[in-house]
C-alpha cells in the first residue's frame, strides 16, 4: 500500500503522520528502550497539544535479534491468534544499554540499535556491535500512522467504523542491496521494485499471489526482518520510496524484528529458526519417489495396481503412492470416506499393495472443507464444528465444493473430531497426508468459535493451525521424531515446523518450471528446509521433453512427486510406452537411482539443515557464496546441501547456461574440472544436467539400486557399503554419516593424502575414490 503521491505529496485518499521527534527515551528492564515520538517537532510547550504520538519500543530479544514495536493508540485490543514464538525455548539474552555523545545504544549480542542524540531528528541505526557493518536505518519519515479515507477534521476519529487506520515503517535500502524470501513467490527472485501482499491465495504459480506467505525476508547485506503479524501485511520494496522497504498493517500496532548474523545469511536463517521453529525430522523413505493418481483422472484399485506393477517392471520403484481427490466420492469432499464404487475394500487394497512390495507407504489427499452433500456435513454443523457467520448461520459458499463449510479449528471439540477422522484413515493403512487448500479462509462476516480470534488474523494463520493439527495427530500415531510426513500447500510463518510443502499448481511449460524453481528458492530463504513440486507440471499434458527435464530437476529436490491435473504422470504414458535410452522411463529410472545413491549424503545434509533452519534443496547459491554479488541474482540454479550445485535445463535441445562461483568444481558425471568464478554453457542429454561438486567435498555415496525388493530409500546405507569420493579434499575436510533414524554413526575425515579416517565405524564394503 502506498501512502504518498511521489516524494512530495501525500496520497489524496490518506492522512499521514510521521514520527518526527524523539521527545523522551525511557529504559525498561535494562533490555529495552521506549521512545515517545511526537508527529511534529516539539519546540515549545504548546507544541505538545493536538497531535499524535507514536511509541517506538526497541527490545533486545537474544544474540543478534532486536524487535521494534510502533504503537499509536495503546488501548486497542490485542486479539489473536499470534505466531508461536520460541517453540524450542527462548535463548539466553545478554544485552546492555549505553549512552554517549553519539546517542543511546541498545545492544543484543552482535547487533546494536543506536538512537541519534538530536531530539528533532528521528534517527535509529542498526549495526554490528563491533562496528564492522552498517545494516539499515530508520530515518526521517520512516515510522508513521495513516487514516483512509483522508480526514477533513480530527473529530472524525470519534467514529472509526468508516475509517481504516494503518501503521507503517520504512527502513533504508543500501546501494545494490537485494531482498529475498517472503514465502513461496514465483515472480522475480529479487523483490526490490515489487509491491508484495502477504495474503494467502489459491493463485497458481504464474501470478503475484502465493499459497505460502511468510512475513520474513532476507537482505543481501546480511540481515533479515521478521514481521510479527499473521494478518494482511503490505510491502513496498523499493516501490514507493526507491531507497526503502515499507511495511504496513491495518491496526494500531506494528511489530518487527531485525535479525543479524555475523557469520552471514546462514546464521540469519538459524536465528530466525530459533524465533519461529525448526522443521521436524522426516523419515528416509519420504525422500524416495512419490507417484500420484493425479487430480481429476478416473482411477480405482485396478488402475493403482497396474501403475505400481508397471513402475516396478520398468525399474522405477515407487516409495509412496498418493491417492488424490477422487478416492473420495464426488461432492463429499472431504468426509474421509473411500468411494465404495472405486475402492470397496480400501484397507485390504492398501495391504495388498504393501504385501506385494509394490509400494512402501500410502498417502491420501484431504482438505479442511466439507461439502454439504455428505451426511457428515449435517453432523458437523449440528455439533458446531464448522465456521459460522455472526448471525449463527454456517459459513458456506459454492466455490470448490457445493455448499462447503470450513472446519473451525479454534473449537477444541472440532479439532478432536478431526483427529478422530484422521486416525480412521491410519487404521486403514494410510501413512501420510497431503494437506491441500487452507488458503481461501474468509476474513469478513465470520465468527470463530474462539471469540478472541480476529478473523483478519485467522486468514493466513489458518494454514499453520490446520497443518499443525494434522502433523501432531500423525506424531501421536507414528512417533514424535520422524514419524509424521505432510505434503502441504498452504503455509505461513512457523509452518516450516511441520514438513513438508510442495509448490502448488504449475503449468507444464519451461516458464512454469522456472517459476517453480523461483518459488522453491524463495521459500528456502523464508526458513523452510524441505520443498517439492509437481514433476512434469500440474496443468496440461507435458510433452515428453518437458517431462524429462522436470524429472531431472524434481529428483534433486528434497522430495520428489509425480503429479498432474487431468492426465497421469507415469512415464510410459508420456511417450507411447517407449523404454529405450532417454525415454521417459529411462530418465526417471536414472534419476531415481541417482537420488538413491546420494541418500547417505542427502539425509545427513537434511538432518543438519533442518536443525540449522537452512533449505536442503533448493538452497540459493547466495547462502553458500554470500560475498559473491552474482550469487544473489541466480534464480535458475541451486545447491543440494553444501556440496552439490545443480542447474536445471529448460530447453529440449539441452543448452543450459549457469554460473560457477569461485573455486574448483568437478562434474559429477565425468570428473572434468572447471575453475570459477564464471558463466558456463553446456549441452546435456535427458539423462544428465549440470551437476557439479564443490572442492573440499567428502561425498558419501551409497547404492543406486535396491538389493532387496521393497527396501526402498530407507535402506541401511551405513552398513550396506558404498564409495567415499574425495573432491580436491584437504586435510580436515569431513562428512558426517547418519543412519535412517538421524543418529550420527561416523565422521569421515580426509587426511589430505587421499585417505579417510572413520570408515571403521561403518559396515559393509567401502572404497575411497580420489577425484582430483
Amino acid at each position: 500500500m502506498k501512502f504518498r503521491d511521489g516524494m512530495w505529496l501525500v496520497a489524496a485518499d490518506k492522512t499521514v503522520y510521521y514520527a518526527e521527534d524523539v521527545y523522551t527515551i525511557t529504559e525498561r528492564d535494562d533490555k529495552a528502550l521506549n521512545l515517545l515520538c511526537p508527529t511534529r517537532q516539539i519546540r515549545s510547550r504548546g507544541d505538545t497539544l493536538n497531535l499524535s504520538t507514536i511509541n517506538v519500543e526497541l527490545e533486545a530479544q537474544f544474540d543478534g535479534v532486536i524487535s521494534i514495536e510502533a504503537t499509536h493508540f495503546s488501548g486497542a485490543q490485542r486479539r489473536g491468534p499470534n505466531f508461536e514464538l520460541y517453540p524450542d525455548g527462548r535463548p539466553e539474552l545478554k544485552c546492555s544499554i549505553s549512552k554517549s555523545d553519539k546517542g543511546t545504544t541498545l545492544t543484543a549480542g552482535a547487533l546494536s540499535a543506536s538512537v541519534g542524540p538530536d531530539q528533532h531528528a528521528f534517527d535509529i541505526r542498526f549495526h554490528a556491535t563491533d562496528g564492522s557493518k552498517e545494516l539499515t536505518s530508520l530515518l526521517n519519515r520512516s515510522v508513521g500512522l495513516a487514516y483512509s479515507p483522508a480526514l477533513s477534521n480530527p473529530k472524525q476519529v470519534q467514529d472509526m467504523r468508516a475509517l481504516q487506520h494503518y501503521m507503517f515503517t520504512q527502513h533504508e535500502l543500501g546501494v545494490g542491496e537485494s531482498i529475498h524470501g517472503l514465502g513461496e513467490r514465483f515472480g522475480a527472485f529479487n523483490k526490490v521494485g515489487q509491491s508484495v501482499e502477504l495474503w494467502n491465495e489459491d493463485g497458481g504459480t504464474s501470478s503475484d499471489q502465493a499459497y505460502k506467505n511468510v512475513s520474513f525476508y532476507l537482505s543481501s547485506r546480511g540481515y533479515g526482518v521478521f514481521i510479527d503479524h499473521p494478518e494482511h501485511v503490505s510491502l513496498e520494496i523499493g516501490s514507493e520510496r526507491c531507497c526503502r522497504v515499507q511495511t504496513s498493517v491495518e491496526g494500531q500496532r506494528l511489530k518487527w524484528y531485525v535479525i543479524y548474523g555475523a557469520g552471514g545469511p546462514k546464521e540469519v536463517l538459524s536465528k530466525y529458526a530459533q524465533l519461529l521453529g525448526r522443521a521436524g525430522r522426516l523419515p528416509a523413505w519420504s525422500f524416495g519417489l512419490w507417484l500420484s493418481t493425479s487430480f481429476t483422472t478416473d482411477y480405482d484399485e485396478k488402475t493403482v495396481t497396474h501403475f505400481l506393477e508397471e513402475s516396478a517392471r520398468r525399474e522405477c520403484p515407487v516409495e509412496v503412492f498418493h491417492y488424490d481427490c477422487f478416492w473420495l466420492r464426488a461432492f463429499h469432499w472431504c468426509d474421509f470416506v473411500f468411494s465404495p464404487a472405486h475402492f470397496p475394500d480400501p484397507k485390504g487394497s492398501i495391504a495388498r499393495l504393501k504385501a506385494a512390495n509394490l509400494v512402501n507407504k500410502v498417502c491420501v489427499w484431504i482438505n479442511p472443507y466439507l461439502g454439504q452433500a455428505s451426511p457428515i456435513f449435517a453432523y458437523a454443523a449440528e455439533k458446531g464444528y464448522l465456521l459460522k457467520r455472526p448471525n449463527g448461520d454456517i459459513w458456506q459458499w459454492d466455490l470448490w465444493q457445493t455448499g462447503m463449510g470450513i472446519v473451525d479449528i479454534t473449537n477444541p471439540a472440532a479439532a478432536e473430531w478431526y483427529t478422530g477422522c484422521l486416525n480412521q484413515l491410519f487404521d486403514l493403512g494410510v501413512d501420510c497426508i497431503k494437506t491441500d487448500f487452507g488458503e481461501r479462509i474468509p476474513a469478513a462476516d465470520v465468527q470463530w468459535h474462539d471469540a478472541s480470534v480476529d478473523p483478519a488474523r485467522m486468514h493466513n494463520f489458518y494454514a499453520f493451525a490446520y497443518n499443525k493439527l494434522v502433523y501432531t495427530t500423525m506424531q501421536a500415531r507414528f512417533g514424535p521424531d520422524g514419524g509424521a510426513v505432510l505434503f502441504a500447500r498452504a503455509a505461513t510463518a512457523g509452518t516450516q515446523r511441520f514438513p513438508l510443502c510442495w509448490g502448488g499448481d504449475c503449468e507444464s511449460t519451461p516458464a512454469a518450471l522456472a517459476e517453480s524453481i523461483r518459488g522453491g528458492l524463495s521459500l528456502g530463504l523464508s526458513g523452510y528446509s524441505f520443498w517439492s513440486c509437481d514433476i512434469g507440471g500440474f496443468e496440461g499434458s507435458p510433452p515428453p521433453w518437458i517431462y524429462k527435464r522436470w524429472v531431472a530437476f524434481g529428483l534433486l529436490c528434497s522430495h520428489s512427486r509425480l503429479h498432474g491435473s487431468n492426465s497421469y504422470r507415469v512415464p510410459w504414458l508420456l511417450d507411447e510406452g517407449a523404454s529405450g535410452p532417454e525415454s521417459c522411463s529411462s530418465v526417471l529410472r536414472a534419476f531415481v537411482r541417482l537420488k538413491r545413491r546420494l541418500m547417505p549424503y542427502l539425509y545427513a545434509q537434511a538432518e543438519r539443515s533442518r536443525k540449522k533452519g537452512w533449505p536442503v534443496s533448493l538452497r540459493a547459491v547466495a547462502l553458500e557464496f554470500p560475498e559473491d554479488p552474482t550469487a544473489w541474482t541466480l534464480d535458475r540454479q541451486f545447491f543440494v546441501g553444501d556440496s552439490l550445485l545443480v542447474a536445471p535445463v529448460f530447453t529440449e535441445t539441452g543448452e543450459v547456461q549457469f554460473y560457477l562461483p569461485r573455486g574448483r568444481w568437478t562434474s559429477y558425471w565425468d570428473g572434468s574440472v572447471v575453475e570459477g568464478p564464471g558463466w558456463r554453457t553446456e549441452t546435456h542429454g535427458f539423462e544428465s544436467l549440470p551437476l557439479y561438486v564443490r572442492e573440499g567435498s567428502v561425498l558419501v555415496l551409497g547404492q543406486e539400486e535396491e538389493k532387496t525388493r521393497g527396501e526402498g530409500f530407507a535402506y541401511d546405507w551405513a552398513n550396506a557399503g558404498g564409495v567415499v569420493a574425495l573432491y580436491a579434499a584437504r586435510e580436515g575436510d569431513e562428512a558426517v554419516v547418519v543412519d535412517t533414524e538421524g543418529r550420527e554413526v561416523a565422521t569421515l575425515v580426509a587426511d589430505g593424502k587421499g585417505g579417510v579416517s572413520g570408515l571403521e565405524k561403518l559396515g559393509g564394503e567401502w572404497s575411497v575414490r580420489n577425484v582430483l
